[in-house]
């Protein structure tokens, strides 16, 4: 059985693949990632995973090199590969039916919430490739349901796996299974969402070796490495079409969640950025950026390329011609000083730096691209995930439960068009939420969901607008956690554009009480306390004196943008 890990290159023929071949089997290979995350959605067990579909699904080479990514999120383009290396670093050998688990954010990993399934595939006893579904769980312990609280070290933040083998040759190992389900608060709803994940790999192997039996093996490895050097060619080719030249941005985090002793106000960070287009590459180098902070805002280095990474698609790539793999980004180099908030060094906590940095670093790009690409790159979006977890004990069935969302804000402005309103932004591409879905889940009562009228940034071309959301606890007291940026660094405008709203949260207690809380941490909400959550919206683009009355006019109808601001920011009475 030949089950090594890689290929020695010089095993490879040179021969090419004809061109009709190619193409069906690139496009089969892209399929069958799509089929995973059906497989994945379909028989998942948490909203999260069902309708909001936090994950994505992957085909990989036996080096570990991602061939195909399902239509899934950006955030995870650079950190993939390392998922599935890790494995074969730890283990080298597999055989048919091997399952491998992990998340270790120092092993290939993003942050702890995000489990990597990672099964090796097959035909005919021939190491093909694998198959990977990293998944977020909403909880994996630590001492905050859902695992969102700001400690200070990755070993607070949860249970934290290495790659260890789940199933051998088929085989459960109730030892390990044990380990992890006795460490999360609902063992059942994240044993459901784990062979979901085993599920959709299976589907991804299954397709894998329909290939290889069509085709043959070698032809099938050939081809997935050319479809690689195909997705390089482009992206050079793309590139190699744009002015060189170079660009600076610099942008402030709103804290990390931790205050130190003395201090009322979560302290803020730094980030900076240089990039440099030459010809066919593209380099952008973070060095300056502030080094590692207590609070879980530090960004593993492979974390802060997704983000860079998912701007650089659609900078240079706008209509999505380059199939998204490994091959894409060997144009681009992302280098950071070690120990910094965009290179964490361990033990330092991670959690939020993965959704919260890669956004901040992707919005960053556009700003640093505008001084030599300006009619490429767009005005910063909302800028966070606005992830709220809820957890505690179901007053309707006595059960545990735990509730993980991430809120909708502004699509930042373009050069020629407005921004969008309450969608996923930049590296993220989650669905939302059923508002029937949530009630039915969790014991909340979601009392308003609404567009945040005057929260885009105002411009030639609007900001996209962000969104108010409601929620009431019923029943029982609940504990949550809260992990949002923008509330002090409101999302940018370029050319001219304003600035979008920033974040704003507030908790009501049941007495009418207010208290506004830390945009990052835990807090406890009374029964019949409310959770008020103001998204930001995003960054305009051009001046607002520019703006096509038409465009206003119906901002105005839809409540987009309110009479006052009609008259204060563009001069115009309703």
């Amino acid at each position: 059985m030949d089950n090594r890990a890689s290929q020695d290159p010089s095993m490879r023929t040179p021969i090419r693949t004809d061109a009709a071949t190619f193409e069906v089997v690139k496009n089969s290979l892209y399929a069958a990632a799509e089929e995973m995350k059906i497989v994945l959605a379909k028989t998942a067990y948490s909203p999260l995973l069902k309708v909001a579909g936090d994950y994505s699904c992957g085909l990989f080479d036996a080096d570990g090199e991602m061939i195909a990514q399902g239509p899934d999120l950006p955030i995870h383009l650079g950190s993939m590969p390392d998922a599935v290396k890790a494995v074969i670093q730890a283990f080298g050998a597999f055989e048919d039916g091997d399952v491998f688990i992990h998340n270790d954010p120092y092993f290939g990993g993003s942050h702890l919430p995000d489990v990597n399934i990672v099964s090796p595939s097959f035909h005919k006893g021939e190491l093909l490739g694998f198959a990977c579904v990293r998944a977020h769980w909403p909880d994996v312990g630590s001492a905050t349901p859902g695992s969102y609280g700001a400690v200070t070290d990755v070993f607070g933040e949860g249970l934290r796996l290495p790659p260890v083998r789940l199933y051998a040759a088929g085989v459960l190992n109730r030892d390990v299974d044990a380990i992890i389900f006795t460490n999360v608060r609902t063992p059942d709803e994240r044993r459901g969402d784990m062979n979901a994940q085993i599920a959709a790999n299976r589907r991804g192997s299954a397709r894998l070796s329909e290939l290889a039996e069509k085709y043959g093996v070698e032809t099938l490895r050939r081809i997935m490495a050319e479809v690689m050097d195909y997705s390089e060619t482009m992206m050079r080719k793309f590139l190699s079409e744009l002015p060189d030249g170079e660009g600076r941005f610099e942008d402030f985090c709103d804290g990390d969640g931790v205050l130190e002793p003395g201090e009322t106000e979560d302290e803020t960070f730094t980030i900076r950025m240089h990039a440099v287009k030459s010809g066919d590459r593209l380099t952008v180098d973070f060095a300056g950026s502030d080094p590692q902070v207590a609070g879980p805002m530090n960004a593993p280095l492979s974390v802060s390329t997704s983000g860079i990474y998912t701007a650089v698609k659609m900078v240079v790539d706008p209509n999505g011609m380059i199939p998204p793999n490994s091959g894409c980004w060997r144009a681009i180099s992302v280098t950071a000083p070690e120990a910094s908030v965009v290179n964490a060094s361990f033990p330092a906590p991670v959690v939020y730096a993965n959704h919260e940095m890669s956004h901040r670093v992707s919005d960053m790009l556009f700003g640093a691209l505008y001084a030599f690409l300006p009619e490429r790159v767009m005005a910063c979006s909302q800028g966070t995930s606005s992830v709220l977890t809820l957890g505690g004990v179901d007053y309707r069935t006595g059960e545990s439960y735990v509730s993980y969302e991430s809120i909708k804000g502004g699509f930042g402005a373009r050069p020629t068009k407005d921004g969008i309103n309450c969608v996923a932004a930049g590296i993220s591409n989650m669905m939302n939420t059923p508002i029937e879905v949530l009630e039915m889940s969790f014991p909340v009562r979601v009392e308003e969901y609404s567009v945040l009228a005057d929260s885009g940034g105002a411009g030639q071309y609007r900001g996209g607008c962000g969104a108010r959301r409601i929620w009431r606890v019923l029943g029982n007291q609940t504990r949550g956690a809260v992990c949002c940026e923008r509330s002090k660094s409101a999302p940018f405008g370029l050319a001219g554009g304003q600035s979008g709203s920033p974040m704003r949260i507030t908790l009501e207690d049941p007495d009418g009480g207010i208290r506004h809380p830390l945009s990052k941490g835990a807090f406890t909400v009374a029964a019949e306390g409310r959770i008020i959550f103001e998204v930001p919206g995003s960054g305009g683009f051009g001046p607002a004196s520019a703006r096509d009355p038409a465009a206003l006019a119906d901002d105005l109808k839809n409540g987009y943008v309110s009479a006052d601001a009609a008259k204060r920011i563009y001069g115009v009475d309703s």
